[in-house]
C-alpha cells in the first residue's frame, strides 16, 4: 500500500465528506467532485477504479437511510438499461477515449436542462420514452468515466419531483452502476486499488459519514430548491465535462 501526506489525507477526507452531503439532495456529484482530488494522487484508471469503490459504499449508505422512500416503478424503467451501459462502460474503460465523449455529454448536459427549463413557452416536452436512452447513457458513462449522476438526474428529475423519492430513487439506480462495474474494475485493476487500499477505507469513512450531513440538508430543503439545485448542478456539471474534454 501507498503512503500519503496527512495535509493530502486531510485535503482528501473533507473533499468526501462535503462532496457526499451534497450528493444526498442533488442525486449526483460525489464522482465530479471527489475524482480530480484523486487524480492529483494516482492515474486516471486507478482513480477511477477508486472513488467507484467510495461510491458504491456511499450509495449503499443512503439506499440504508432513505430505503422507505425508494420509487421502485422508476427503477423498473432505467435498471435494466442502466446495468447494461455501465458493464460495457467498464469493458470499454482502456480502450475508448474518453474526451470526446465527455465533449459530447457535456454539450448535451448544457443544452438538455435549458431545454427544459423553457418548456413552458416553447411547449416542447422531452418524452418519457427516453428513460431507456437516459438508463443506458447514464450506466455507460458511469462505466467508462465514473460520471453518472448527472445525465441519470437530467431523466430522473422529470419522473419524480418528491425530494425524497428522487434522493432514494437516485440512491438505488446509482448503487446498480456501482455493482455492476466495480467487479469489471476489480477483474482488471485488482493490483491498483490494492496498492491504494488505505486511502480508499478513509474516503469510505468520509463519504459514509457525509451521508449524514447531507439528510439534514435534504430534510430541510423545499422540492422547488431541491429541482433548482439539481437543474443548476447539471449545467455545471455539463460544463466541467466540456472543460475537462476541452483541456
Amino acid at each position: 500500500m501507498l503512503h500519503y501526506g496527512v495535509d493530502t489525507i486531510v485535503i482528501a477526507f473533507f473533499g468526501a465528506f462535503f462532496a457526499a452531503a451534497l450528493t444526498v439532495p442533488a442525486g449526483f456529484g460525489l464522482s465530479t467532485v471527489l475524482t480530480p482530488v484523486v487524480l492529483l494522487m494516482m492515474g486516471p484508471h486507478e482513480a477511477i477504479a477508486v472513488v467507484a469503490v467510495v461510491h458504491g459504499a456511499h450509495n449503499a449508505g443512503k439506499y440504508i437511510s432513505l430505503r422507505d422512500h425508494v420509487d421502485y416503478s422508476a427503477i423498473r424503467h432505467y435498471g435494466f438499461w442502466l446495468v447494461v451501459g455501465s458493464i460495457l462502460g467498464a469493458l470499454l474503460q482502456n480502450n475508448v477515449p474518453q474526451k470526446p465523449l465527455l465533449l459530447t455529454i457535456g454539450i448535451f448536459l448544457v443544452i438538455l436542462p435549458l431545454a427544459s427549463i423553457s418548456e413552458s413557452w416553447t411547449r416542447y416536452r422531452i418524452p418519457e420514452a427516453n428513460d431507456k436512452i437516459g438508463g443506458f447513457g447514464s450506466g455507460f458513462m458511469g462505466g467508462i468515466s465514473g460520471h453518472q449522476g448527472a445525465l441519470r438526474a437530467m431523466f430522473l428529475t422529470r419522473r419524480l419531483n418528491d425530494k425524497m423519492k428522487f434522493a432514494a430513487t437516485a440512491s438505488v439506480l446509482a448503487l446498480c452502476v456501482d455493482v455492476s462495474r466495480i467487479p469489471v474494475y476489480l477483474f482488471f485493476r485488482h493490483d491498483d486499488i490494492i496498492i491504494h487500499l488505505k486511502l480508499t477505507i478513509i474516503l469510505v469513512i468520509a463519504a459514509l459519514l457525509g451521508i449524514q450531513l447531507g439528510k439534514k440538508w435534504l430534510h430541510s430543503m423545499k422540492n422547488s430548491y431541491v429541482h433548482n439545485l439539481v437543474m443548476a448542478g447539471i449545467i455545471v456539471s455539463g460544463i466541467f465535462y466540456i472543460f475537462k474534454a476541452l483541456s
